[in-house]
């Protein structure tokens, strides 16, 4: 019987028939499929109705179970008579048994079909005893086993017995005779009543074996925990690896990782060091588990991803479901299938996710999440398209998406696709090539190729954009998919908006055969890029100095082109880290701590006039000086602003909202002026574009050379930087020492989206007459001179805040009491 639709069981049922839930990791109903075949009762007819051809394609023909399966398909709920009913054709003229699809037992039934027999019963009743029989069939016997009386669902009033009706029935074939065609009926409460007013040979046995009905979430989770306690006698599909710890075939289980059963562990799920997997844990099979999660009682189906710091006690994780870092889920809640619980959200008790849902970062959810999209306000972020591989970024989503893309280009346009070293990047190129081609669109293909080198390469080509796919910088779990427009500049937000478009509506345009795109590979753009730069950058006053330079390569692609770089400068240079590693194409910020320290040490025993470490992908620049201190890259903008100035004497320079209003001092001592930008990714790019423009920098390392290119480049920075030291012949420790010290600070205030207009309005209201600067945010200047900045987060649940004062502590203080404002504002 297997057509229930377990309505009680939602959101776990609502896109998965109950006999299919699983329990260890296996269906319910595959349990109760090996206990027939253990019994030799082979030769079986499964009633389906509710998402009936899941439970078919599961099971097939039960060939890979050694039985022999059939299907009766319910048109409409007949009940549980009904369905045996229209079963009969398939049915032998033999006696027959009935068990329930979505109840767990070990029942003996050999046994039982042997006490029928001996008993010349009609049908026999398998019964079991239980200590609260309230949501149950009772049954009363008398001193022979004889049936005496049925009472479905009774009170507490009601109760004349503890024996129960497990739903599993042994019959003669003639039973089928008192049932109508399609009528919906049930033995317990319609047919065995009638039979027993005829004095009909009904009889009882009272199994003594396991039996669970897994009908509520409650139970659900009971059932799990009494497989794992051997409370029930079936097969786990595993290795018990010490006591109580069960783990699958292929499982990749951290010889850190604390585990402490009984539990279980799927097939080739994976256990990162530092995660703590407690007593009567249920893991399914490509679950990925990260360092410093911790679950309790928690039952997780298959291919989730539960994410570093989170903690699951007692609850529920859907399949293909993504629990993000630091999420917390409590006791008896349930999360549907294809759900994301972002960063830090928590989900009180028994609270129930229904399937694709996703619930934001930082929320705490009291109530059930049923019918509410919670989705993703954009898809785009700051760093292009972002997520965890093959988690959040997976194969199909980037064909998807490349096909949105490729959909807003016209017909027979070149896209060019440049990747870093990683295998993720590579496999995720592919599968957007494909779905460039496939989408009448030719792709130029730079392979493995330093960021700066791509963006060239399509704003000086007759490319209508392109793609590049990274590893997201500290993260190595995760991918940056960044498109390019016909510029090699990010998308703007009306060409993201225009993507996110196609995409939610799946309108994608698909090439007919002849108009299969072509994919070509060109050569020497490397060799073309060195010569532009050092053609349009000035360079001058570098030869003959004697100027010594240390570079870091990063491990990356960068060090795939300064070779031929340095080469063709006319400068010492001594390089380090030049190696690329396909293992490690990104760097923790601990990494990037120690590597930076390590070129200080270089710097300072080499007497080097500067040292400059490149990003892998060679986007950015980190800075030291001639005595082998670390100049922050907010200090490093400061005194790049500086050298620039001084040598033009006029001119501006583009520089986002959030810097330091020390540059305005800087630039306008030298006669400079400053064009302030928003924060979104492609606002430096397009302020590089218009005349007048010295330098464009966002205090993380970029830097945009407008001579050269409108993309943030470090080649191009360092390159401008040699130049303009080497003519001026300061050393950047001079240069730093005469800027004055900044005392900026940046807090991050959860903010519900439905808040944030709330959230602004209260900021302009607050202002109270200050001066007011909205080009992003709203930017309130206070009376001494200092400042605060609220920004409301385009791609998360926050709101930042940025304060500069005289000082540190009133940096602070500022911050803290426009955060406070946020937080009345955005409950």
């Amino acid at each position: 019987m297997a057509g229930g639709e377990g309505t009680r069981l939602r959101p776990m049922t609502t896109s998965m028939p109950k006999p299919l839930l699983p329990v260890v990791n296996r269906p319910i109903m595959e349990h109760v499929l090996r206990l027939l075949k253990r019994h030799q009762l082979t030769e079986t007819v499964v009633t389906v109705h509710f998402l009936g051809s899941m439970v078919r394609a599961y099971f097939g023909d039960g060939e890979d179970l050694g039985m022999d399966l059939t299907y009766a398909t319910e048109e409409k709920p007949l009940g549980t008579a009904g369905s045996v009913k229209n079963a009969a054709a398939a049915l032998s003229d033999d006696t027959f048994v009935v068990i329930s699809g979505d109840a767990l037992t070990d029942i003996d039934l050999t046994a039982l079909v042997e006490h029928h027999r001996r008993s010349g019963a009609l049908a026999t009743v398998c019964l079991t005893r239980v200590p609260d029989p309230l949501e149950f069939g009772i049954t009363i016997l008398d001193d022979d086993g004889r049936i005496e009386r049925f009472l479905e669902k009774p009170t507490w009033g009601q109760v004349f017995s503890d024996t129960i009706n497990t739903g599993i029935y042994v019959m003669e074939p003639e039973m089928l005779s008192h049932v109508g065609a399609a009528e919906n009926v049930d033995w317990s409460s319609e047919v065995f009543p009638r039979l027993l007013e005829a004095g009909a040979p009904l009889y009882g046995y009272v199994a003594d074996g396991y039996w669970e009905d897994v009908g509520t979430h409650r139970s659900y989770l009971k059932a799990n925990y009494d497989v794992l306690d051997g409370q029930i006698a079936i097969d786990i599909d595993g290795f018990e690896v010490s006591k109580g710890v069960w783990v699958g075939e292929g499982a990749d289980v951290d010889p850190d990782a604390t585990l402490k059963g009984p539990l279980y562990v799927g097939a080739y799920a994976k256990v990162e060091g530092g995660a703590e997997l407690r007593d009567h844990t249920v893991v399914g099979d490509n679950v990925v588990i990260r360092s410093g999660a911790f679950l309790h009682r928690a039952v997780v189906h298959d291919n989730a991803y539960i994410g570093a710091h989170s903690n699951l006690r007692g609850c529920v994780v859907g399949k293909n479901t993504d629990v993000m870092r630091g999420a917390r889920i409590d006791d008896s809640a349930v999360v549907g299938d294809d759900c994301v619980i972002e960063e830090e959200a928590v989900l009180h008790p028994d609270i129930k996710v229904y399937p694709s849902k996703t619930i934001e970062a930082g929320a705490v959810v009291n109530q059930s999440v049923i019918w509410e999209s919670q989705g993703r306000q954009a898809l785009f972020g700051p760093r292009g398209v972002s997520g965890i591989v093959n988690v959040e970024i997976t194969p199909e989503l980037v064909v998807r998406l490349a096909s949105a893309y490729a959909t807003t280009l016209r017909k027979g346009a070149t896209v060019l696709t440049a990747r870093d070293t990683s295998r993720s990047a590579r496999a995720l190129k592919r599968a957007a090539i494909a779905a460039f081609t496939s989408s009448a669109l030719n792709v130029c293909d730079l392979e493995v190729s330093p960021n700066p080198v791509a963006r060239l390469e399509t704003s000086r080509s007759n490319a209508g954009g392109g793609l590049l796919i990274r590893t997201t910088p500290s993260r190595p779990d995760s991918v940056d998919l960044i498109f390019m427009d016909e510029t090699g500049a990010d998308l703007s937000l009306a060409a993201r908006r225009k993507v996110e478009r196609v995409l939610g509506r799946q309108e994608f345009r698909r090439a007919f055969p002849g108009e299969i795109g072509d994919l070509t590979f060109p050569s020497r753009v490397a060799e073309t890029y060195v010569h532009d730069l050092l053609a349009n950058i000035d360079a001058s006053g570098v030869a003959g100095t004697g100027l010594k330079v240390v570079v870091d390569a990063g491990r990356g692609t960068a060090g795939l082109l300064l070779p031929s770089l340095l080469g063709k400068l006319a400068v010492e240079a001594f390089t380090v880290n030049s190696g690329v590693d396909e293992r490690s194409p990104t760097e923790t910020a601990e990494q990037r701590t120690r590597a930076i320290a390590n070129l200080a040490e270089v710097v300072a025993s080499s007497r080097a006039a500067f040292g400059v470490r490149f990003s892998p992908l060679g986007e950015r620049i980190s800075l030291v000086d001639e005595t082998g201190n670390v100049i922050a890259d907010e200090r490093a903008l400061l005194v790049f602003v500086d050298l620039i100035a001084a040598e033009a004497s006029e001119g501006h320079v583009a520089l986002p909202v959030t810097t330091t209003r020390v540059a305005e001092q800087v630039a306008a001592f030298h006669n400079v002026g400053i064009r302030w930008t928003t924060t979104a990714p492609d606002a430096l790019a397009t302020a590089a574009a218009a005349d007048g423009l010295l330098l464009a920098g966002d205090g993380r390392g970029g830097f945009i050379v407008p001579e050269f290119s409108n993309a943030v480049d470090g080649f191009a920075a360092f390159v401008r930087l040699l130049g303009v030291v080497a003519r001026t012949r300061l050393p950047l420790s001079e240069i730093n020492a005469r800027i004055p010290r900044a005392h900026v600070v940046q807090l991050a205030v959860p903010t519900p989206w439905a808040s944030k207009g709330a959230v602004m309005r209260a900021a302009i209201e607050a202002a109270d007459g200050r001066p007011l600067d909205t080009t992003d945010g709203v930017r309130v200047l206070e009376p001494d001179g200092s400042w605060a900045l609220v920004l409301p987060d385009p791609t998360e649940a926050v709101t930042r805040v940025w304060a500069e004062g005289r000082s540190t502590e009133a940096a602070t203080t500022l911050a803290h009491r426009w955060a406070d404002l946020v937080t009345r504002a955005g409950r």
